[in-house]
């Protein structure tokens, strides 16, 4: 198949900022939004307090604020979402599991993550926060979108199953040419009834590099794509312009 045919293989969100994550049967896109619930709430380091007005927080944030895997190869570890009861419930393989409501629960989760953001060399965990965006890599309103047959081809150059967790995209595409999707910039695609428009290559960092089932580096992967590629670009952000009811199987085309 080429890049004009493929189809929605994967939908995956991540309630919390670089904890945990989980995979959707389907979702609604809206124009100019990320999808709904992604990142909507953070945890804030010490160091980044002084961003907040009284005890809210009132503008977006880069990562660079808050916990992430980039700075702890041990978050990368969990798992977790929703629940049917409404709470948000995760699991490490170092920790144990923890169901907690983040409207009401905040000390019990900032405990709970302590022991695996101890090793970042950060200021400890401090603050969890929600914003008027949602706290996603760019100020933007974008959504990831990524490659299942790129990551099949990355697979094979490096010679292990990297998986998709550690890339904590939103969505995932199968069908395409290894890496097609990094020529579509300013492309118009169809998914299912919505459309997006490709915006930019996502440049990885550092959180790619741990091993999600054990939360433990188990490379270097943005210095692995760049003696691969000449660049460190996995996948890219799309830009919702027309909104609708997306589930995997929906068939994505150029437009």
């Amino acid at each position: 198949m080429t890049a004009a045919a493929g189809r929605l293989a994967e939908i995956h969100r991540f309630p919390v900022k670089s904890i945990g994550g989980e995979r959707l049967d389907r979702v609604r896109l809206e124009p100019g939004r990320t999808l709904p619930g992604d990142r909507e709430w953070g945890v804030l380091h010490a160091d980044s307090l002084h961003h907040l007005e009284g005890d809210a927080l009132t503008k977006w944030l880069p990562k660079s604020a808050m916990l992430r895997g980039a700075a702890s190869a041990a978050l990368q570890g969990v798992r977790g979402g929703w629940g049917e009861d409404g709470r948000l419930h995760l699991t490490h393989p170092e920790r144990p599991p923890l169901s907690l409501d983040p409207a009401r629960d905040e000390a019990a989760l900032l405990d709970w993550l302590a022991p695996l953001w101890a090793d970042s060399g950060k200021a400890p965990a401090a603050r969890l926060v929600t914003a008027p965006q949602p706290l996603t890599d760019k100020r933007e309103p974008f959504i990831s979108l990524l490659s299942l047959s790129s990551l099949a081809d990355l697979e094979g150059r490096l010679c292990r199953p990297l998986g998709t967790d550690r890339w904590r995209a939103n969505l995932w595409v199968d069908g395409w040419e290894p890496y097609a999707e990094h020529d579509m910039r300013l492309m118009t695609l169809r998914i299912g009834p919505t459309t997006v428009r490709v915006r930019e290559r996502i440049e990885r960092c550092a959180a790619t590099s741990a091993d999600t089932k054990a939360g433990r580096l188990d490379g270097d992967m943005p210095a692995e794509i760049e003696a691969q590629f000449m660049h460190r670009n996995f996948g890219v952000y799309v830009e919702v312009l027309e909104g609708g009811e997306i589930a995997p199987g929906d068939p994505v085309e150029v437009l």
